[in-house]
């Protein structure tokens, strides 16, 4: 069992040790229910990669649990709570109301295909922003008891995260390298022919990606082949299933005056783009700037994830876009973005600002500033409408208004 990151904060990220510690306990209080092993995130996540003490205290609160604790040696202690019975019986009841909907469309398959399943998670999401915007929700540290005291965990600033470097970069190219230099390439391009042969029919692929790794064939050259035949899925983004409401709408609509004005100044729609480069699939938070950005008025184009900066730059200029914004949670962003920035000023697409979120260090940010990026924001940025409120103002000055 994963526990969930989702709710780990930048904000006093000190509050992120007892989250992870309640998310624990969900998951291991009930003997019946509980799961057969978990993994934790570490409590500097929102901020950047742990390093490998934070990676070990996430495991130490594990270790506490069992050997300290005599949670382990007693039967489930919630059975014949009413309170516990009523709570399981209400969610068999939802899941199978669930279940019976995704029937009716004609299975999982169906379901994930017509963006069902995926505009159900990205309308949650949604609604829980809403509630977290307005205060309905609080969240400590955020949006309310947000006054601190210095933290001594991040008194070492950006030392308090693992960063790489391009020395890690240059290692992994050259193992690559050497891989495919001390490898049998005839038979590595036998083996990926025999692959793509495969696909064409209704063979099972195991046997001949089985001896695809025998070969030495890499993951990529294993994808690329099999995309060769088949194509690339873009799943369905669940974007445009989510509606705002409540006390977000009546923000929205202030903003919406303000994009419906720049636009009319400029004589078109205003058009942002949403992309999220490189290797990276957490998708959230993009997906919930998409909604943001159209619930305010933007023409709003988002491909979904995987993206490289190549295809991110070649869509915004074919859309005539505002603005880019870019959406980055894998560490990669001193690489991806200002691959992104380069590529527009080569089309002659200077003049459209670059903004980026995601897990991004105040050096980094600094960094990405002085490569051109117009904006940078983070997990503590969580006022989604002002964000797109400071975008439209980029707008606007990028063109003069």
């Amino acid at each position: 069992m994963q526990v969930n990151s989702l709710g780990l904060t930048e904000a006093q990220p000190e509050n992120n040790v007892q989250r992870i510690v309640l998310e624990m306990l969900a998951v291991t209080l009930s003997r019946d229910a509980r799961a057969r092993a978990v993994q934790l995130p570490a409590w500097n996540e929102a901020l950047g990669l742990p390093r490998p003490w934070d990676q070990q205290w996430a495991l130490r609160m594990q270790q506490v649990l069992a050997y300290e604790t005599d949670l382990l040696e007693y039967e489930d202690i919630f059975d014949g709570s009413r309170v516990v019975e009523a709570k399981v019986s209400e969610l068999i009841e939802g899941a199978r109301a669930e279940i019976d909907r995704v029937a009716e469309m004609g299975g999982a398959v169906a379901a994930v295909e017509n963006g069902y399943m995926k505009g159900e998670l990205v309308s949650a999401l949604a609604e829980r922003r809403r509630r977290i915007e307005s205060g309905e929700d609080v969240v400590v540290g955020v949006n309310k008891f947000d006054t601190t005291e210095p933290s001594p965990l991040q008194a070492e600033g950006a030392a308090a995260i693992e960063t790489g470097g391009p020395a890690g970069e240059a290692a992994a190219v050259e193992a690559i390298t050497q891989w495919r230099a001390n490898r049998d390439q005839a038979e590595v391009d036998a083996a990926l022919d025999a692959l793509r042969d495969a696909a064409k029919t209704d063979a099972n692929l195991m046997d001949t990606s089985i001896a695809c790794a025998k070969a030495g064939v890499t993951t990529g050259e294993w994808a690329g082949a099999l995309r060769g035949i088949f194509g690339e899925f873009r799943a369905p983004t669940g974007v445009s299933a989510a509606v705002a409401s409540g006390e977000a709408a009546t923000e929205i609509g202030e903003v919406r005056a303000r994009v419906k004005a720049a636009g009319e100044e400029l004589g078109e729609r205003l058009r942002m783009l949403v992309g999220k480069p490189g290797l990276d699939g957490h998708s959230n938070g993009a997906e919930q700037v998409a909604v943001r950005a159209r619930d305010v008025g933007f023409e709003v184009i988002y491909q979904g994830i995987r993206l490289t900066p190549s295809e991110i730059v070649a869509a915004a200029v074919q859309e005539g876009v505002h603005v880019v914004g870019l959406s980055v949670l894998s560490g990669s962003h001193l690489e991806v973005v200002p691959a992104v920035v380069d590529g527009l000023r080569a089309a002659g697409a200077d003049d459209v600002p670059v903004v980026v979120g995601g897990i991004i260090p105040e050096g980094d940010a600094t960094a990405l500033r002085d490569k051109g990026v117009a904006a940078v924001f983070t997990p503590k940025d969580f006022r989604l409408t002002e964000m797109m409120d400071a975008i439209v103002t980029l707008v606007r000055e990028a063109h003069g208004l």
